[in-house]
């Protein structure tokens, strides 16, 4: 059983979640699920971001201390996400004592290692405040952050703790030309290549006179940067600094927004090497999700709101239109027509259908018990479904591996068309009604375990309804090849996915 520790970025702890977080968690956690299904030994961590001024600034105009603002928000998020059906093991939040007792130590390994990479300097530039960093030129556009046009950039100058950032930038660059630090997708690679091409500035690690914040080493009077804070507790959540650690570390996936791949690519390996420490395995930078050609964020304006969408359809709905649709590599759209479309044309009229009719056969013509049957060629089917999944999902291609385990679907549901069980039943060709109604059952039983990772409340109800015990989570790989349905005793499943009442 081979270990595999994936995180997602901590969120900030200054609004309510929304499409944007949906993605990036429900990728990873399909990710997660998977990794499991093939039996590796996962560790899934997500979490909350709770420092920093942007922090601070919303729990003011709240009225609230930050203290009970970032636990009132903590709490939300992780409701959602467990609505949303994430299952992830762990959950950190950076105002937590093991994170503080972590940053800490980080910080004194860089000193004890390489002494002159933190040192006291001033600088002057354009922050952006949602962002939490001082932008280059390269990333202003008409005098504003491209991550944040609808914010005003405030020129500051400050006397702070520097990184000496700019020693690491070759040494990491080789790390990712030698494949060694992987960054993907490609296009994300590039991007990184290219700003470590140019060479990186040293960056400031504190801030002065700002209370909400873990005091800096050594100097009360300052507060370490929040993202050289919060990039930190990926470690925090493996034990570090407490022997044992590196059970978890190095990281084998650190799941991003395309926004922080400068800082996750860039600047966290170059921490990590400072202070001695080896360096995470992969980053993937996905892409957002927009709204009428727009990002979909807190500070841009949510124009939908997550529990909408949930409502509209459940969780399973939302995280197979949001990997299948939107995809987890460049931006993608959400609407509400083509949500919609999804869940009729897939769900409802694919899946559910082609589960509740072969079901509902098994019932009526074996009395509930799936025959053994001969192969046919929906088992070969079934099998070259199972390659292109397995590929698709090995390459964190999430939209492709759902398309691979949705052309079962179609070609199961033409199968049925082409091949009438309720005629092969009224002509009394038992042996071919036998064939095709085993080969539904597995095709079943496969379909229950790929879309696991996708749609994991109502796969376990197929699942259940074939009769299997436990989880189809914990179904044995291999079995995909000839899936153990003969002599099961199925019940119907109810209509999976129901359609909307017309109003």
């Amino acid at each position: 059983m081979s270990r595999f520790f994936l995180t997602t970025a901590i969120d900030y702890a200054n609004g309510d979640p929304h499409l944007g977080h949906a993605l990036e968690k429900i990728g990873a956690d399909c990710i997660a699920r998977y990794r499991r299904l093939r039996g590796d030994d996962v560790r899934f961590l997500m979490g909350m971001d709770e420092h920093g001024q942007k922090v601070a600034q919303a729990a003011e105009q709240a009225g609230m201390a930050p203290e009970a603002w970032v636990a009132t928000i903590a709490e939300r998020f992780a409701q959602t996400w467990a609505r949303l059906l994430c299952s992830n093991d762990d959950w950190i939040r950076t105002t937590e004592d093991r994170h503080k007792l972590s940053v800490t130590r980080f910080i004194e390994l860089i000193r004890e290692h390489h002494p002159d990479d933190i040192y006291v300097g001033e600088y002057e530039g354009l922050y952006c405040v949602g962002c939490e960093e001082f932008k280059q030129e390269s990333q202003i556009v008409d005098g504003r952050c491209v991550e944040h046009p609808s914010r005003d950039l405030e020129r500051r100058r400050e006397r702070n703790y520097f990184f000496r950032l700019s020693r690491w930038g070759p040494r990491v660059l080789e790390l990712i030309r030698s494949g060694a630090l992987e960054v993907a997708p490609t296009i994300r690679r590039n991007e990184v290549v290219r700003v470590l091409e140019d060479g990186l500035e040293d960056i400031s690690i504190s801030r002065v006179r700002f209370a909400w914040g873990i005091p800096f080493p050594g100097d009360a009077e300052h507060t370490v940067y929040v993202w050289f804070d919060a990039l930190i507790n990926y470690l925090s959540a493996t034990g570090f600094p407490d022997p044992g650690y590196d059970r978890l570390w190095p990281a084998d996936l650190h799941v991003i927004g395309k926004g922080i791949s400068r800082l996750h690519c860039a600047l966290w390996p170059a921490m990590l090497l400072s202070a001695g420490l080896p360096v995470q395995r992969k980053v993937w930078a996905h892409g957002y999700v927009q709204w009428g050609g727009a990002k979909v964020s807190k500070s841009e304006g949510g124009a939908v709101s997550l529990d909408m969408v949930i409502d509209r359809h459940g969780p399973d709905a939302i995280r197979f239109f949001l990997l299948r649709e939107v995809g987890f590599e460049a931006d993608g759209n959400f609407t509400w027509e083509r949500f919609d479309e999804r869940y009729g044309a897939d769900l409802a009229d694919g899946l559910g259908n082609l589960v509740s009719r072969s079901l509902a056969m098994i019932v009526k013509y074996r009395g509930g018990r799936i025959p053994a049957g001969d192969a046919t060629p929906l088992d070969a089917e079934g099998r070259r479904a199972v390659t292109a999944y397995t590929d698709a999902m090995d390459r964190l291609d999430l939209r492709r591996g759902a398309e691979a385990a949705w052309e079962l679907v179609a070609a199961a549901n033409l199968y049925i068309q082409r091949t009438a069980p309720w005629a092969l039943a009224k002509e009394g060709r038992e042996s071919d009604l036998d064939q095709a109604l085993g080969c539904l059952g597995r095709t079943l039983w496969r379909l229950a375990v790929l879309t696991t990772p996708f749609i994991p409340g109502k796969a376990q109800v197929i699942w259940a309804a074939l009769g299997c015990g436990g989880h189809a989570a914990a179904a044995p790989w291999p079995a995909l090849e000839a899936p153990p349905t003969a002599g099961q005793l199925v019940q119907p499943a109810g209509v999976l996915f129901p359609k909307p009442v017309p109003a």
